[in-house]
C-alpha cells in the first residue's frame, strides 16, 4: 500500500482478518473450524496487537483515498466493533452500517448460541466534509424502484461460484458472493473509478470491478488465492459501454435556477403557481421570485413561509396548470435538463 500515491483511490473494500475466537461457536464438536479462517495470521495474540494492525492498514487506506472517496469494511462480531472504533478515531466519517443477512447461513453445531446469520459492513467517507458518491437512484432501480434499505438479504457462496481446492474443500473459507460486491460498487462508484481491495483473497472485488468497468488494485499474500483470482479474472468480460449506464442521482444533475425557466419562457412572468391542493397560490415575477400576498422570495422561501415550515422544496411544492392539470415545477425542470442534454455540443477542429 505504501507504494501507491496518495489520493489515488476512489473506493476501498476491505475484508480484513476477523481475529476469530479460538473456542467459539464457529467450531464443530471435533474442534474443526466451520466457517472461519484457521490460519495463524488471522489470530492475533491479543486485542492490542489486532488494534495496532487495524490502525496501520486503515491509516494507509485514508492516505490513499481521494478526498471524496469512501471505504467499505466488513466484519463479524469478533472484530467489527473494533474496526468501527478505529475508523472513527482515524477521522473517517461513518455513513451507514449495512447488515448482510445471509439467506443460507451455516448452522450452529453446538447449539449454545444463536446461529450467526449476518455480517456487518461499515460504509464511511474519508472525512466529514467529503462530497462522497452515492448512486441513490441506481440503488432504488436495482430494488424495484423502492428505496434501498441497509439490510441486504444475499446468499453466501454456493454451487459453481464457490471455489474449491484439489481435495474438494473450500479454497477460501470466507469467500464473499459476487452479488454483495456488485451492490457495494454500484452504490458508490462510477465507471473508470479505481477500487482498492487490500485483502483480495480469491479476487471477488477485482472480478466485479472489471465487470462493471471499474479499475482495481488488489493485494493478496496467499499464493493459492492469487492464482485463483488471476484465473477468475481471465474469464471476466467487461459489460458493454451501454450496460454500464446507471440511473443518475439528483445530486449529479445539473443545477438549474428557477429564474432560468422564467427567462426561457417555460414559466412566463405573471404565471400563477399553486400547491397540489390549490389552497395556496403565488404569482411569478420577472426576476423569478414569487409574490403571494405580502410575501416575496424564492420558490423555496415563499413555499416554506406559506406552510409555516423551516424549509421547503419549491420544485415539488409549486405546480403550474397545463391543460387543466397541475404539473410540478420539477417536471418542467427535468424537461429543460433533457432538452439541454440533447443539444449538440460545439466542436472546434483544427
Amino acid at each position: 500500500m505504501r507504494m501507491l500515491p496518495s489520493g489515488s483511490i476512489h473506493c476501498i473494500f476491505a475484508d480484513p482478518p476477523y481475529n476469530l475466537q479460538l473456542r467459539g461457536e464457529l467450531r464443530r464438536p471435533d474442534d474443526s473450524v466451520v466457517d472461519g479462517v484457521d490460519e495463524e495470521w488471522d489470530r492475533f495474540p491479543d486485542y492490542a496487537a489486532y488494534d495496532a494492525f487495524t490502525r496501520e492498514w486503515l491509516s494507509e487506506c485514508r492516505r490513499l483515498l481521494h478526498k471524496d472517496g469512501t471505504i467499505w469494511v466488513i466484519g463479524a462480531y469478533h472484530n467489527v466493533f473494533r474496526l468501527g472504533c478505529a475508523l472513527q478515531d482515524l477521522g473517517f466519517w461513518i455513513l451507514n452500517d449495512v447488515i448482510w443477512r445471509k439467506a443460507n447461513p451455516m448452522p450452529n453445531f453446538r447449539g449454545r448460541r444463536f446461529t450467526n446469520a449476518h455480517e456487518t459492513l461499515i460504509w464511511a467517507a474519508r472525512g466529514r466534509d467529503s462530497r462522497y458518491r452515492f448512486n441513490y437512484q441506481a440503488m432504488k432501480a436495482l430494488n424495484d424502484d423502492v428505496q434501498m434499505r441497509s439490510d441486504w438479504f444475499i446468499p453466501i457462496c454456493t454451487g459453481s461460484e464457490r471455489l474449491l481446492n484439489a481435495n474438494g474443500l473450500k479454497l477460501h473459507p470466507t469467500q464473499k458472493p459476487e452479488a454483495l460486491l456488485y451492490r457495494v460498487l454500484l452504490a458508490g462508484t462510477a465507471p473508470g473509478d479505481i477500487v482498492l481491495d487490500p485483502f483480495l483473497g480469491t479476487g471477488t472485488t477485482a472480478v466485479v470491478a472489471r465487470r462493471l468497468g471499474r479499475h482495481f488494485v488488489g493485494i493478496e499474500r496467499h499464493p493459492a488465492y492469487v492464482e485463483a483470482a488471476l484465473a477468475r479474472l481471465k474469464q471476466v468480460r467487461p459489460m458493454p459501454e451501454a450496460g454500464l449506464a446507471i440511473t443518475p442521482s439528483r445530486r449529479d444533475a445539473p443545477r438549474i435556477p428557477f429564474g432560468s425557466l422564467v427567462e426561457a419562457g417555460v414559466v412566463p412572468p405573471g404565471s400563477k403557481l399553486f400547491d397540489r391542493t390549490r389552497r395556496a397560490n403565488a404569482t411569478v415575477a420577472a426576476d423569478g421570485s414569487l409574490i403571494a400576498g405580502n410575501l416575496r422570495g424564492s420558490i423555496h422561501q415563499v413555499g416554506a413561509r406559506i406552510q409555516n415550515a423551516p424549509s421547503c422544496n419549491g420544485w415539488m411544492f409549486w405546480h403550474i396548470e397545463r391543460g387543466g392539470t397541475l404539473v410540478p415545477l420539477d417536471v418542467l425542470r427535468e424537461e429543460v435538463i433533457r432538452a439541454q442534454a440533447l443539444k449538440p455540443s460545439s466542436v472546434v477542429r483544427s
